[in-house]
Order: C-alpha cells, then sequence, then structure tokens
C-alpha cells in the first residue's frame, strides 16, 4: 500500500454526508441555524455542562473566556509552556501578559508545583492575574485535585482548554467541566472535527451570555444595529455544525480505535529499554494523540533520527509541542521552568494517531518502526 499516511487526518463518512447535505437542503447555509443549536445542546449534554456556545475556533473560545474574566492590559494570565500556541496567543490578544509554568515530564500536562511557585510570585509582587489556563495535553486530563486548590487559594479562576481532550475523563469526571469556562476544538485534526470550529462551555449563564452577546458582533438586542461594545465574527456556520453533530455520534467508536493504536504502540515499544509512552496507564485519556519519549542514552538512537526513517517512508509524525518559554514570540516572558517540557521536546515524538488509520496502513507503520529498530 502507497500512499502518505498523516498524523491525524479527518475521519469522515457516509453519516456526516448526510447530515451536512440535510443541512444544505434546509436552507439553512448561513451562520447560525437549527443545527448549531442543537450541537450546542448535544455537546453540553456529552459533557455535563448547562450552557454551550458554538465558535468558530477554539482560539475563539479561549479569548472569549479570558476577556469575559477581565484579562487585559495590566493583567497576567498564567499559561503553560507545554502547549500549542493558541493558548498563550489568546491571552496576547486581550493586552495581558502570558507567563508560562513547566509541565509534569510523566503526561505533558502542567506542574502543579511550578504553578503554585509562579501564582506565589505574582501574588507577592502584587500583580493581578486574571485567570490559570490549563491545557488538557494529547487527550489526558491535568491533575486537577492538585490542581484547583491551588488556584483557589489564591482567588484565580481556571479555564479549561479541552482542545484536545472531548471524551476525556478524570477521576470519571469528563473534561471540559473543570474550570469556569471551558473551550474545546474541532479543527481537522481533533478527535471530532467540524473542519474548524470550537465550543465554550459553563455553568456560569451569565459569563456564557456575556460571551455569546461578544461573539456575535455585540450587536446589542434593538431593530437597528447598535453596538456599545467592540465584537467579534465567532460563531460556527449551521452547515459546520451538522458536520459535528455527525461526528459527535461517532466519538466512542473513534476513541476506541485511538486506544487501540496506542495499544498496538505499547506492545511495540515494550520490549525497547529508554522508549515509554507519554502518559501510559490514563484509562481516562481520549488517546487523541500517542507519542512516545525516547532516552538517547539508552537506546542509542535518537526520536529524531525515528521520525526521519519513517518521513522517508511517506509516514507523518510530529515533535512534542516546543515550549512557549522557547518561543521567539514569547523571548523575555517570565516563567517557572524545571526542565521538563525541554526534554520532551527534544525526546519526544508524536506517531499517527487517528482514528482513520485502517489496519492496513497501521501494519505499514508498525513495520516501517521494527525495520528501524531491528537495524539498531
Amino acid at each position: 500500500m502507497t500512499g502518505r499516511i498523516y498524523l491525524s487526518p479527518p475521519d469522515v463518512g457516509p453519516l456526516e454526508e448526510s447530515y451536512v447535505l440535510r443541512a444544505i437542503r434546509s436552507g439553512w447555509v448561513a451562520p447560525l441555524g437549527p443545527e448549531v443549536e442543537a450541537f450546542e445542546r448535544e455537546v453540553a449534554e456529552r459533557v455535563g455542562a448547562t450552557h454551550a456556545l458554538a465558535l468558530n475556533s477554539g482560539t475563539s473560545a479561549l479569548h472569549l473566556a479570558l476577556l469575559v474574566l477581565g484579562a487585559g492590559p495590566g493583567s497576567v494570565v498564567v499559561a503553560p509552556t507545554m502547549t500549542f500556541a493558541a493558548t498563550a496567543n489568546a491571552a496576547v490578544y486581550t493586552g495581558a501578559e502570558p507567563v508560562f509554568v513547566d509541565c509534569d515530564p510523566a503526561t505533558g500536562n502542567m506542574d502543579v508545583s511550578a504553578l503554585a511557585e509562579m501564582l506565589d510570585m505574582l501574588t507577592r509582587a502584587g500583580e493581578k492575574v486574571a485567570a490559570v489556563l490549563v491545557a488538557d495535553m494529547f487527550g489526558a486530563c491535568a491533575d486537577y485535585d492538585e490542581l484547583l486548590p491551588v488556584c483557589e487559594a489564591a482567588g484565580v479562576p481556571v479555564v479549561e482548554d479541552a482542545a484536545q481532550a472531548l471524551g476525556a475523563t478524570y477521576r470519571g469526571r469528563p473534561a471540559a467541566t473543570f474550570g469556569r469556562l471551558n473551550a474545546l476544538s474541532f479543527n481537522g485534526n481533533k478527535i471530532i472535527t467540524t473542519s474548524g470550529g470550537g465550543m465554550l462551555l459553563s455553568d456560569d449563564e451569565a459569563l456564557l451570555a456575556r460571551c455569546r452577546h461578544l461573539a456575535t458582533q455585540a450587536r446589542e438586542p434593538v431593530p437597528h444595529y447598535e453596538h456599545v461594545d467592540v465584537g467579534y465574527n465567532y460563531r460556527l456556520s449551521n452547515l459546520l455544525a451538522a458536520l459535528g453533530r455527525a461526528q459527535l455520534h461517532r466519538l466512542d467508536g473513534m476513541m476506541r480505535r485511538r486506544r487501540l493504536l496506542r495499544e498496538r504502540y505499547a506492545k511495540l515499544f515494550s520490549g525497547v529499554p529508554g522508549v515509554r509512552l507519554l502518559g501510559d496507564g490514563d484509562e481516562g485519556s481520549n488517546c487523541w494523540l500517542t507519542s512516545i519519549v525516547v532516552d538517547p542514552e539508552r537506546t542509542g538512537w535518537s526520536a529524531a533520527e525515528l521520525g526521519a526513517h519513517l518521513a522517508a517512508r511517506d509516514i507523518e509524525t510530529r515533535h512534542v509541542w516546543k515550549p512557549m518559554h522557547r518561543q521567539p514570540v514569547f523571548a523575555g516572558c517570565r516563567a517557572v521552568v524545571t526542565g521538563a517540557s525541554d526534554r520532551l521536546f527534544a525526546q519526544g515524538l508524536t506517531l499517527p494517531s487517528g482514528s482513520a488509520l485502517d489496519d492496513d496502513r497501521l501494519a505499514r507503520v508498525v513495520g516501517a518502526v521494527e525495520q528501524f529498530l531491528d537495524a539498531r
């Protein structure tokens, strides 16, 4: 079998086609409509949230969440350094200063001790901390039993960036329910997709109503166009919401497939000293992406060498996120670092993990890895 194998491509089929076609035939092709309302209701029911707001991206969701919590010039937003840039960018959009904390080396999620150190430092300096942004990395929830009390003691609200974690749970509680506001992403590579899209969830009706107002160009409820606030064009289209509804119906099956892939990779590397799966053993993970961590002093080879071997065979892999405190755009931002995220960036490699990866293509990936290992 030939053709490129991608990391996490969209997994769509006849069900999605039927939902989108139905939406087109309904005449609701412009933004908003019954599919949007149904999608909001169904996602809220799935995760156990009271209110939901469908948006055009997970980044929009984070931006609105920080705005309504008071982030802006003169304030600080605490964010993980091990994350995608959108998490930190959302703070910058508001005018707030992002500051970063390192990760737990076992999971890639926020290091609670580093968070406590950062909050103590900011409190002692008398700075206004608008929020702590917590990202659930690679489909696994952060350690909220330890993290939430630290934020509560500091009097700082939590925004959960669950962009990667729809369907995941932490001790039986669904992701996207731990923050005062919680963001999901339905980008093309996520566990379910609306092509592009996101959602904001909360049990705080007033906060979410404020977000809804701002997301719809902040238009006042009068017969003409009246604007008291600067708003945003952030709502999700009716057609894309239809796609998301079909994907949501398939979520459990897609998670099962991704977990099967993770188990196959675990078996593949089980006899290789110096290789471990990042976050292995978390039964609540949705297994969005499977990453290995390679200790080159024990293996005799590096994650980058395996990645190059697979790339030569048209198999896509990806580095674990480059830490935000190492990004040129955030040079000079304050950070509490332990070195854990730097090591994961140097030693981590994400393998093809999408639910659309069939058995034949999985065999091709496994065979290519086995060929690499045998040569060592």
